[in-house]
């Protein structure tokens, strides 16, 4: 089996982060899970800069974002990552409690690879976040050199 990779949270609710790593952790889906608790901690990652400036850990195998997200909300970070030639490859799958359609259809049209609303309950959660974690860390295969940055 392939080594397993790095993932991006960028997530501003604790309970939901704790969820998804407890549920990442608990499927042995990701070496590592970096959390951004908001849009500009998320790219602050991506662009090795502020308090992960000089990081060589290479760009995410997926980034989990959350919409709704304080200083940068998770449209935006999903718009900058598609306009920049070194990160419009890495897939981003927006995980969120909205279900309102504008936020959905602009998803899309950004360029999002999954929309996923969370569920309420806890047991459903922690079986999205695993089936989104087997799919993007294990399953899916990258275009090659694209995890490097």
């Amino acid at each position: 089996m392939a080594p397993l990779k790095r993932i991006l949270l960028a997530e501003d609710n604790e309970r939901d982060v704790e969820l998804t790593l407890a549920a990442l952790d608990e499927h042995n889906l990701a070496n590592e899970v970096i959390v951004a608790r908001d849009g500009a901690e998320a790219l602050d990652y991506l662009y090795a800069r502020g308090q992960f400036a000089g990081h060589a850990n290479g760009l995410p195998v997926v980034v989990l974002l959350d919409l709704k997200m304080p200083k940068v909300d998770g449209l935006e970070v999903l718009r900058i990552m598609r306009e920049d030639p070194a990160l419009k490859h890495v897939p981003v799958v927006m995980v969120t409690s909205s279900r309102e359609e504008q936020d959905l259809v602009h998803s899309y049209e950004l360029g999002v690879n999954a929309y996923v609303v969370k569920p309420v309950d806890f047991q459903k959660f922690v079986e999205s976040v695993k089936q989104i974690g087997m799919f993007w860390a294990i399953i899916n295969e990258p275009p090659p050199g694209s995890l490097k940055h």
